[in-house]
């Protein structure tokens, strides 16, 4: 019945239509107003795909239609300055302040909630420093005994990012960037692009499961390869990815539509084709050949540092990583902690939401087990969480870091404006799109003055924050540093939070703390099966 009422109205409104128009031809424009509106509502009838269109022919558009509105209108009309997901509009807006040189302070104090669970505050010295006469870009040297070009490194860098997520400019805007603010750009698992070198930034060369770069015909690693891409002078560093936070175990995704020619050619693949990296590594299958494959590395780049990057998930397995160290006497350089919380281009939404240990535990896990395996002298650990503030820095560095990475900060530095597009290759600001006309829009040689800005001022931020709490060194933040709100009536360090475990407590099974108990009996240098689980 709804159907046939429907058809009337469509045909009576053509008939209302051409009437006024025979009868008054100045309607003429009634007439062009209805005729598309009737075709419109003619195909919602006869179309099979969607319920709601098809019983409510034209008005039924209005529903697909605010799905795709909803995200703008809430970030425009309804969002706090506080309540905004991933990144809140006080840290999107102090990103924007200082890569374009503004005005970054504000008025009448604080809109957090200082009682709420979480909150989270650095104690200040009555002593504080004076920050004009700490070193205002501090860095720190990478690199262990086997190293022969260790790097010095800003405790601010560009966390991986491959082109093909990004556009071309995108690309060279963080490294004219680098380049200018003296740190270096992770390049993602995407391989060296022409765009990555033009501006002579350093760069950390990062690769994964698809060996993208580096790989043979048939999707394996390839010494040679590799060779020729790591002998360039402006690749300082070597990070093997295990995985990523924001979709670990699952491997890269990058959509047909964004894997052109240019970008195949790259990655040594075919074109116009979904790339999906396999979750699991081919060059080595066990924790002892993990860390062979990195002195292999660390041989072919002739010296420089090799770390890996991993979110955390069982932590036996990294455990038993650390037992392969000690049995085999071979150390990575660095340590990239990632969290579950990372972000991405594209992940599948239950990897994004639901897999993968949290930033903040992860790093305080890390430098835990190095410390409990007498190894954390020798390797550095490098954060990257949501890093945006020179507080998340501090906080990063309390937990146990010695330096972070930011991504989705240094893309709000290109412009970037949050609108949750970038697997759709629509992205307005040109920063994650392959589309060449809205590239376009994003004009390098203003983004990279930005992105240098937002470091420079983002590393002053945290030197007055190091200043202010009295200790003048980044290297002597500790856990003590930071308090966090557990709830209205309770406060507590990060030390209390996440205590610290003994110097050496690992290495016998006595001095085992009873938390990592389980977690240790599991762990077997030869291999990342749990002990009790026969490997096929």
């Amino acid at each position: 019945m709804r159907n046939e009422f429907v058809a009337f109205s469509l045909l009576s409104s053509l008939l209302v239509g051409g009437i006024a128009y025979f009868l008054w031809p100045p309607l003429w424009w009634l007439f062009i107003i209805l005729a598309p509106i009737i075709l419109i509502g003619f195909y919602d009838m006869l179309q099979s795909k969607h319920a709601i269109m098809r019983n409510f022919p034209v008005l039924g558009r209005g529903r697909y239609i605010m799905e795709e509105l909803r995200p703008k209108i809430y970030q425009y009309f309804i969002e706090s300055d506080t309540n905004g997901t991933p990144i809140n509009r006080i840290n999107r807006v102090v990103v924007y302040q200082r890569a374009k040189q503004q005005l970054d302070t504000t008025p009448f104090g604080t809109q957090l909630d200082v009682y709420a669970e979480g909150y989270e505050w650095l104690n200040h010295s009555i002593g504080s420093l004076d920050p004009h006469n700490l070193n205002p870009h501090p860095k720190i040297k990478i690199g262990g005994p086997d190293c022969r070009q260790p790097y010095e490194s800003s405790l601010l860098n560009v966390s991986a990012m491959s082109f093909g997520s990004l556009s071309k400019n995108a690309i060279l805007a963080l490294n004219g960037g680098a380049k200018i603010g003296g740190f270096a750009q992770n390049t993602g698992e995407g391989g060296i692009s022409r765009y990555h070198l033009e501006h002579g930034g350093d760069l950390i060369f990062q690769f994964g499961t698809g060996y993208f770069g580096c790989r043979d015909e048939h999707g394996r690693f390839s010494a040679d390869a590799f060779q020729q891409l790591v002998e360039d002078d402006r690749v300082r560093m070597v990070e093997l990815k295990l995985s990523q936070g924001a979709k670990p175990g699952h491997g890269g995704i990058l959509p047909a539509h964004k894997n052109t020619k240019e970008i195949a050619e790259i990655r040594r693949l075919k074109p116009g084709t979904a790339v999906l990296s396999p979750p699991f590594h081919t060059a080595f299958s066990t924790p002892i050949g993990l860390l062979e494959f990195i002195q292999e590395l660390r041989k072919l780049s002739a010296g420089k540092p090799v770390g890996f990057k991993l979110c955390v998930g069982w932590k036996y397995e990294f455990f038993a990583i650390c037992k392969a160290m000690l049995q085999t006497g071979i150390l990575p350089d660095f340590i990239s902690v990632d969290g579950g919380e990372g972000g991405t281009g594209a992940a599948p939404l239950e990897f994004s939401n639901s897999v993968g240990m949290p930033y903040r535990e992860a790093v305080a896990f890390i430098e835990d087990a190095l410390i409990g395996f007498e190894l954390r002298d020798q390797i550095k650990i490098l954060a990257s969480g949501k890093i945006i503030t020179g507080f998340d820095m501090f906080k990063s560095l309390a937990l146990g870091a010695d330096a972070c990475s930011g991504a989705r900060a240094m893309m709000l530095a290109l412009g970037c404006i949050q609108a949750m597009e970038c697997n759709q290759n629509t992205c307005p600001t040109g920063v994650a799109t392959q589309d060449p006309d809205l590239v376009l829009g994003l004009v390098v040689g203003d983004k990279k003055i930005r992105v240098a800005n937002y470091h420079r001022e983002t590393m002053k931020s945290f030197v007055e924050l190091l200043a202010a709490s009295g200790l003048g060194d980044p290297s002597i933040i500790d856990r003590n540093a930071v308090y966090r709100r557990i709830n209205p009536n309770e406060i507590k360090t990060f030390a209390e939070v996440f205590p610290y475990i003994g110097r050496g407590s690992l290495l016998h099974e006595d001095s085992v703390p009873e938390r990592f108990d389980k977690a240790m009996a599991l762990a077997d240098p030869s291999t990342f099966r749990p002990r009790f689980i026969e490997v096929i």
